[in-house]
């Protein structure tokens, strides 16, 4: 096994698992999750080995999304344009993050339990098939912290899940349990514990890895251009929007609501 601060990565046979391993904060992402996180992907696939891809978490959450506490959304200062310009790089180096999934021609099986919010969508959205426990609570957290959505849900989802749903969820920034995920059809099927939704993962993981990795590869990449014909465009799109409103008075409100944690108070500027 290897292991950083938030990322463990393990090979069993044909299947890599990675694990989420920074349960002292609810495996929530710092800015070196998001250097840790590809980088065990691009180990797996540089294996050469390894057919299939398990993700799963430490502690009772999957995560708890983006840890505003170590926050990687402020200003970086400057000019405007200097400053968009930062901004614009820097989202664009976190979706790539989560890119990653997609751009490797290993299916990846997500094993989701307790709180998957904000940048946790993000993540499983990126992934080929997901699997989550009874106890399992998602969120397109966003709009509550006063950001747009950018590390790929709203780009992925509309593949996923219906759009009415897409909409309610993403704008209401509500938190949903398994059973309404499973109706929207976020996640695959729901299991009572988060041992068996890891057996479960293992288990489609291993069946994966049996058939032809050649004949595998092919009917992900041909998938993923049926379903992402526009991806790279519509992630290009809101990096550009969030390079320019990542500056906001209320982004700061959201933040220093939640350190102190207070109710914000929102007003648009």
């Amino acid at each position: 096994m290897s292991s950083n601060q938030c990322i463990e990565y393990k090979i069993n046979g044909h299947i890599g698992h990675v694990i989420l391993s920074r349960q002292e904060r609810r495996n929530a992402m710092n800015p070196a999750f998001f250097e840790e996180f590809p980088l065990a992907i691009k180990e797996l696939v540089k294996d050469g080995q390894v057919r299939a891809i398990v993700i799963s978490s430490s502690g009772n959450d999957f995560t708890v999304g983006l840890d505003l506490k170590e926050s990687i959304l402020h200003s970086p200062g400057g000019s405007v344009a200097k400053s968009a310009s930062i901004m614009y790089e820097r989202v664009k180096a976190l979706q790539d993050s989560f890119s990653v999934l997609e751009n490797t021609s290993i299916p990846v099986i997500a094993a989701i339990s307790g709180y998957c919010i904000g940048g946790g969508v993000d993540l499983i959205a990126a992934c080929d098939i997901r699997i989550a426990s009874a106890d399992a609570i998602f969120s397109i957290r966003e709009a509550k912290i006063a950001i747009v959505a950018d590390l790929g849900s709203l780009q992925r989802l509309p593949s996923i899940i219906p759009r009415g749903h897409l909409y309610e969820l993403a704008l209401t920034a509500e938190d949903f349990g398994a059973d309404r995920a499973l109706e929207i059809n976020l996640i695959n099927r729901i299991l009572p514990t988060k041992e068996e939704v890891i057996e479960a993962a293992f288990e489609v993981a291993k069946k994966i890895a049996a058939n032809s990795p050649l004949a595998t590869a092919g009917t992900k990449n041909i998938l993923n251009s049926v379903y992402g014909h526009h991806l790279s465009e519509d992630l290009d799109r809101v990096g550009l929007w969030n390079s320019a409103f990542l500056r906001s008075n209320d982004l700061n409100e959201a933040i220093g609501s939640f350190i102190e944690k207070r109710p914000p108070n929102f007003t648009g500027e």
